[in-house]
């Protein structure tokens, strides 16, 4: 059931060992991440970036730049274009199912039965592959189409000159700016007073900072609506401002409501949600499987991709197939990059973690590419020095963090990374720094070792 990213890695697998199944799908076919997720948000924050070099130009020696202007209808239907370019891709995935794909709305009748329509459906495993949809606070639905969503953002013709984006998370943080970018005169709420699920608290800190010089940020905000005949206004801590429309971003809930999960004769939590094993996605004691972000774990495309292979393969299988999991990767494509890998500042005991951090304020590579704002807060292990996880607002984050990535999955130490050629000038310098300062908290390596290099004193180099 589903046929969005997890659906489809699980249909790969199926009908790889099987012609004895069906799809069934509900809901629009294309996926969240090529119809309303990653790829149209990624096209916006392509052309708001594009449009923001012009504040540069003049520093770099290069004059006129003030006299751009932002097309916006132009850009969103830019976006339209490529995203129906990326559907069109999904839909062939299922173009040559034929009978056994099936539209409509499917719910359970205990653990091997689903009911589509008047049809009845015996199945010996059930994979739920049913995706996740925005979270609008009931009372502010009633404020129609002055009400946005990441599911609605990108079939708008135009946008107003002021927008108020409720909640800073990955996605929020990410539209603000880019709407900011365009020249939309933009206010940021969250409850919270952490940004784009960082959880450490000197990285959030130097987003934060970047962002306010870009849009206005309101942290710690609990907001409330009111509709007013020239659009809406936002209240919060005897505060006020009027925007023309809302984009609200507070999260996304799993497609769980009227599944008839409660059929399936197992306990559930207070969300409604089933325990469901991470190594196999099957909901415990059942023949069910749940994947993606249906199961409200870990919501993004490579996780939903690898729960929906891990679900088809045991869907398949006599025996239970157990697949250990990557290591965490999550990206924000703000400016500076905003990422966090591994294990989370939240995550670690103070006690037995060694934090080495390096501003990017100085930063040779970032200082020429004026970029040379953000921080790298790295954490290893006091022991051995071995790499648990980084969180980012820094250049070049998206691939500093891929790199880290594997250097975790591999059990590498600050050491053993440190031994890798860092190359002049490069972005990943802000690296080194920052491993190097954890390197001079651990005992001393061999004297033959570059890893023990103590700064040079020189601002481009260190």
């Amino acid at each position: 059931m589903g046929a969005g990213t997890a659906g489809l890695a699980a249909l790969r697998e199926v009908r790889d060992r099987t012609s004895d199944f069906v799809l069934i799908n509900g809901g629009p076919y294309g996926t969240t991440c090529a119809r309303v997720g990653c790829m149209p948000s990624k096209a916006l924050i392509a052309a708001a970036n594009a449009f923001h070099v012009r504040t540069k130009l003049d520093e770099f020696g290069i004059r006129g730049g003030d006299k751009l202007v932002a097309d916006i209808p132009a850009v969103l239907h830019r976006i339209r274009s490529l995203r129906d370019h990326f559907v069109a891709g999904v839909l062939r995935a299922t173009d040559d199912l034929g009978e056994r794909s099936i539209t409509g709305y499917a719910r359970l009748d205990g653990p091997g039965r689903l009911i589509v329509g008047e049809r009845v459906i015996r199945a010996r495993q059930i994979i739920l592959a049913l995706g996740s949809s925005p979270i609008v606070p009931k009372p502010w639905r009633a404020l129609g189409d002055r009400v946005l969503t990441s599911d609605t953002l990108f079939d708008e013709e135009d946008l107003p000159p002021r927008i108020g984006v409720i909640g800073l998370g990955p996605l929020g943080a990410e539209m603000a700016q880019a709407l900011a970018r365009l020249g939309l005169k933009v206010h940021g709420f969250d409850a919270t007073e952490q940004v784009a699920g960082i959880s450490d608290e000197k990285v959030s800190a130097a987003a934060r900072n970047s962002f306010a010089n870009e849009f206005a940020v309101h942290l710690g905000a609990q907001v409330e609506l009111a509709e007013l005949d020239d659009g809406v206004e936002i209240r919060w801590n005897d505060r006020s401002v009027i925007v023309d429309k809302i984009i609200v971003a507070v999260g996304r809930r799993p497609n769980l409501e009227g599944l008839g999960l409660e059929t399936l004769g197992v306990p559930v939590d207070e969300n409604g949600m089933p325990e469901v094993e991470p190594s196999t996605m099957r909901i415990t004691g059942t023949p069910v499987l749940l994947a993606g972000d249906a199961n409200g774990d870990r919501p993004l495309l490579h996780e939903g991709a690898d729960e929906g292979h891990i679900a088809g393969l045991n869907a398949t299988s006599n025996e239970p197939i157990r697949l250990s999991r990557r290591t965490p990767l999550n990206i924000v494509f703000c400016d500076p990059g905003i990422a966090s890998v591994g294990q989370s500042a939240e995550d670690l005991d103070p006690e037995t973690t060694l934090i080495g951090e390096a501003s990017f304020a100085s930063q040779g590579r970032a200082r020429i590419l004026q970029e040379n704002r953000g921080l790298l807060r790295l954490y290893a292990a006091r022991k051995e020095g071995r790499l648990l996880g980084a969180e980012m607002a820094a250049p070049a984050a998206e691939h500093i963090a891929h790199l880290l990535a594997l250097a975790i999955g591999q059990k590498l130490t600050v050491h053993d990374l440190l031994r890798m050629p860092f190359y002049h000038p490069t972005l990943e310098e802000g690296l080194r720094t920052a491993l190097r300062t954890i390197a001079r908290q651990l005992p001393p390596c061999g004297l033959s070792d570059l890893a023990r290099c103590g700064p040079l004193g020189v601002e481009a180099l260190d």
